[in-house]
Formats: C-alpha cells, structure tokens, sequence
C-alpha cells in the first residue's frame, strides 16, 4: 500500500518509493518534484514565490523556488540519489486573478515558474514536462515508484505528465 505524505504551502518533503508525495491547491504556487529513478528517491517542494534574496522575511527557505530546490537536492543526496541521475516535472504558476494592469510583478504564477525553470537549469536538472500557467488551481501527487506526476484540476480532470 502506497503512504501518501502531504507537502504543505512553503514546504518540502523528501521520501522514497513506495511512498508518494502530494500538495494541495496550487494556485500560483509551484510544485517541483525531483525524481531519481534508480533509487526510486522523490522530492517535492510547493513554491511561493520566485527568489528568497527579494524579501525581508525569508526564514522559510522552502517558500522560494531559489532555496527550496538547492535544499531538495542536498535532502535526496543525503538519502543516496547522484544529482546526475535526477529529473524534474512541475506544476502550477497559475494567474488565479485578472489585475487589469500589464505589470509583470502581478504575475506572480509566471514569474514562479520562469525562476523555477532558471534554478532547475543552474543545477543541470532536465526539465521533463509541466503543466503550467492557466487561470486554475492543482493539485499534484508524485509516486516514489515510477516518477510519475499526476495533476488534478477541478473542471479539467486528471492528467499524467
């Protein structure tokens, strides 16, 4: 029987198969799943916002997409997966309001998800699907035995990626 562990907003978990990792409502926010598939070590991280180094308060390195996904990498190298062996998928970035305005710093779905793809890039992660952008919430669970990524949207249904 497959456990399923549920990763918060602003959070991170790390675990390995048969387990699978879930967050919830997506708006925005990003989930980025690490995934090594010999060691069958999965990781998840649910981004708020873009970069840690624009905000005061930024005690909680989990809710950026710069400092969530480097402490991800140390947690799954940590239980014994070889960074060149990992992969990503993410889900999320949506623009949940309209601001009748162009102002690219309303955009905080797609600016989470051009810094995701930026850290991810940095680190030599291959980005292997997404399912982004949009004007709907997700929720995302990642299963520890085969990388898959499944994404329910409310009035779009499931989809693997």
């Amino acid at each position: 029987m497959e456990k399923t562990i549920k990763v918060g907003m602003a959070d991170l978990k790390v675990t390995k198969s048969p387990k699978v990792l879930t967050t919830l409502g997506l708006g925005s926010c990003v989930g980025v799943a690490l995934y090594d598939r010999e060691t069958k070590i999965i990781g998840l991280a649910h981004i708020m916002l873009p970069n840690s180094t624009q905000i005061k308060n930024n005690a909680n390195k989990a809710k950026f997409a710069d400092t969530a996904i480097d402490i991800l990498l140390k947690e799954m190298i940590g239980m014994g997966t070889n960074k060149s062996r990992l992969v990503a998928k993410i889900a999320g970035g949506a623009q949940m309001f309209s601001f009748g305005s162009n102002n690219d710093m309303m955009k905080i779905g797609y600016r989470n998800v051009v810094a995701t793809k930026e850290v991810l890039k940095s680190f030599n992660i291959p980005l292997l699907a997404e399912d982004t952008g949009g004007n709907h919430g997700r929720t995302i669970e990642v299963y520890g035995c085969t990388g898959k990524l499944l994404v329910k949207t409310i009035g779009y249904g499931v989809k693997e990626i």
